[in-house]
């Protein structure tokens, strides 16, 4: 999606061209620009038509290691060697003046609008796309189970342009490094080939990393260069056909496509279809004035619509429908022919760096060190200007009336001063076993252990069992076990429900198999431990069990006694956790920007509980197979509001599991409810 030179090269198949002609400007490869970019915006808007748009991503990639391959080569043709500092300063002065702008635009917009707390994320976020490492950022933060319903990052577009740089790092040294045209494409294709191999498997086994990663993305950009290593032609009708072939992916590919794997196929031949076709031809549809303009526009655009998109409703105050998308997107049209005009266009053609590619590289890099020093001057003023709470609530050590405490907090004035744990820390609030490794990770199939707390020499043992909310009760439970000499065993697995079915990871974009492996061996283990209790702890049944009979609702029922009677046995008593309130998004983001009104972040009952009929359903359902059913909901609510602090106590972590510090308060409630029995 990068360089604006849309020349070809001749058919000399895999000899060296004595001569190589003028370049011609590719006006189909400008029109299939503006496809990519229509496609990538109209997915944004959430234009449910195009629930695949984001293959334009695709298409860009291939469209980009055709141009910039054409490039090297033709250099090479001409004068015989690659200038490497060339190369890269021609790629400073076409990206970075502009990708600069918007980055430091955003920054500051997200200080204006957005709740403060995100500004320190979205200011490290603008740090890596100034390294171009924004992928691995998002790769590594899309593995983290306990982060999934973190709001994306108004810069996370800039993913695209970290894997198209990382792999021209790597391209025009290879280039030079292998000087026959025959050594150039059996790297390229070697190169290809592997990436597109890791690309097959990390789909499968580790769907972030494979759509984030620059090794998974690099065949689809090694096709584009192959087309230009070859100068393939393809007859004309190849190009209807390619970019149906890119139409259909965009039309019946949704969100939970693994992606990029073998679905990435269809856009990425679709397109090498378009542009192989499109040699020494009219550019057809593609050369529509309306299409050219765009494709102009392209790269500006992909670089506003997206921050645009994800601060617009924090700006309005509230979610925007599909048709204010639109309008959204439009603006950042406007956006876009400014920046192409006055910062895009000029810079690239500045005379005196273009000649001079060690001042265009001296230039590139002040421009990405003065953008990052901007980022964290706009972070810094931002945080100075915050006002500061000087309201100290009353501290809760220990709560010896929990339901007045609650009901204290629901009218609470404003975000205490000596809130625990502090707003700006509660992303390192997490349960000490998480960091000693005794949960699951997404592919794990096997049980961590041993993982025992409490009394390890007690003979009553009890074991908590599910996915991260089962976890977020190990701080209560641990202060109990240690307080009644229990021994506490964890078996948890983050995103793997404790009822005994199969279902879709989002993370994974396919069957959580893994999760009914990992249950499965999670019974036989705990069985072999003979414990006096079992804790069942699992988020709140409202996703759904694939290939059941009957209705969600007769699945999760049978699901759930399946569970209780597999973990039940003489001597063992089986309790059920039901699930905690959500609150309407992450409770600390909310407070940081409802500082005085902290009531803003909270919900009632009937809304922060949904699916009540199921809810009770289950419960009836597990209380029949012989569990004891605990109902928290008395211990973070009144009846008419649940509130996100409780005395000086966060009660949120996110937007659904709790802090360390509440679920501590809690013990004395959980460790009787166990002990009732």
């Amino acid at each position: 999606m990068i360089e604006t030179s849309t020349a070809t090269r001749p058919r000399t198949g895999l000899t060296v061209a004595t001569k190589t002609p003028p370049s011609r400007h590719r006006r189909d490869i400008e029109g299939l620009r503006a496809v990519a970019v229509l496609l990538v915006v109209a997915y944004h808007c959430d234009l449910s038509f195009f629930s695949g748009g984001y293959v334009g991503v695709d298409v860009f990639f291939v469209i980009s290691g055709f141009l910039i391959t054409g490039l090297l080569l033709r250099e090479a043709d001409r004068t015989g060697r690659i200038s490497i500092p060339r190369f890269y300063a021609r790629r400073a002065l076409r990206l970075l003046p502009a990708s600069a702008v918007v980055v430091v635009a955003t920054v500051i917009a997200s200080a204006l609008w957005l709740p403060p707390l995100r500004l320190a994320s979205i200011v490290s976020d603008a740090l890596h796309t100034s390294v171009y490492a924004m992928n691995w950022r998002l790769a590594a933060v899309g593995t983290d189970y306990l982060n999934a319903d973190a709001d994306p990052s108004p810069l996370q577009h800039f993913w695209s342009l970290a894997v198209e740089e990382q792999f021209y790092l790597l391209w025009p040294l290879l280039i030079i490094a292998f000087r026959a045209k025959r050594a150039q494409a059996g790297v390229l294709i070697a190169l290809t080939v592997v990436s597109l191999g890791l690309s097959l498997w990390q789909t499968r086994a580790n769907a972030g990393w494979a759509y984030f990663g620059a090794h998974t993305r690099a065949w689809e950009l090694g096709v584009g260069a192959l087309l230009a290593v070859f100068a393939l032609r393809l007859p004309r009708w190849c190009v209807p056909a390619g970019l149906l072939a890119v139409a259909a992916s965009a039309l019946v590919f949704t969100a939970q496509t693994p992606f990029p794997g073998y679905a990435a196929l269809l856009p990425v031949l679709g397109t090498a279809a378009v542009i192989a076709g499109g040699t020494g031809n009219p550019a057809g549809i593609l050369g529509h004035p309306a299409l050219q303009g765009i494709g102009r526009l392209s790269y500006s655009w992909y670089l506003w619509h997206w921050p645009t998109l994800m601060i617009a409703p924090a700006m309005l105050g509230r979610p925007l429908a599909g048709w204010e998308n639109v309008l959204v997107a439009l603006g950042a049209l406007v956006l876009a022919m400014f920046t192409y005009a006055l910062v895009e266009n000029p810079a690239r053609h500045l005379t005196g760096l273009r000649n001079n590619p060690w001042r265009g590289i001296a230039a590139g890099l002040a421009i990405s060190l003065l953008c990052a020093g901007l980022c964290v001057a706009v972070r810094v003023t931002a945080d100075r200007a915050r006002g500061v709470s000087t309201y100290q609530a009353s501290a809760l050590d220990d709560s010896t009336d929990l339901g007045r405490d609650i009901a204290a907090s629901v009218a609470m004035p404003a975000v205490p001063a000596n809130l625990t744990p502090a707003l700006e820390r509660v992303a390192e609030d997490l349960p000490h076993f998480y960091q000693e490794g005794c949960s699951g990770t997404f592919s794990d199939a096997e049980v961590k252990k041993p993982c025992a707390y409490g009394d390890l020499t007690s003979p009553t043992t009890v074991v908590l069992f599910g996915d991260s909310h089962a976890g977020m009760w190990f701080p209560a439970l641990e202060k109990a076990a240690l307080e009644r000499h229990w021994k506490l065993v964890i078996v948890t697995k983050s995103a793997c429900t404790a009822a005994d079915g199969m279902i879709f990871s989002p993370q994974l974009k396919r069957e959580f198999t893994e999760c009914v492996e990992w249950r499965r061996s999670a019974w036989e283990y705990v069985r072999s431990l003979h414990p006096a209790k079992i804790l069942l702890s699992s988020t709140y049944p409202s996703n759904e069990l694939l290939d059941v009979p009957g209705t969600q609702d007769e699945a999760w029922v049978s699901a759930w006694q399946r569970s209780v009677q597999a973990l039940s046995a003489p001597g063992t008593e089986v309790y059920f956790m039901t699930d905690t309130p959500w609150q309407a998004g992450p409770v600390p983001e909310c407070l940081s920007a409802h500082m005085n009104s902290p009531a803003a972040c909270g919900r009632s009952p009937e809304i922060a509980l949904a699916l009540p009929d199921r809810r009770q359903l289950v419960a009836e359902a597990v209380r029949e197979a012989g569990a004891v059913v605990i109902d928290p909901v008395k211990w973070f609510c009144t009846p008419a509001f649940c509130p996100v602090i409780v005395g000086n106590v966060l009660v949120y972590r996110d937007q659904h599991h709790i802090t360390t510090a509440y679920s501590e308060l809690l013990a004395p409630q959980l460790g009787a409810a166990l002990a009732a029995s």
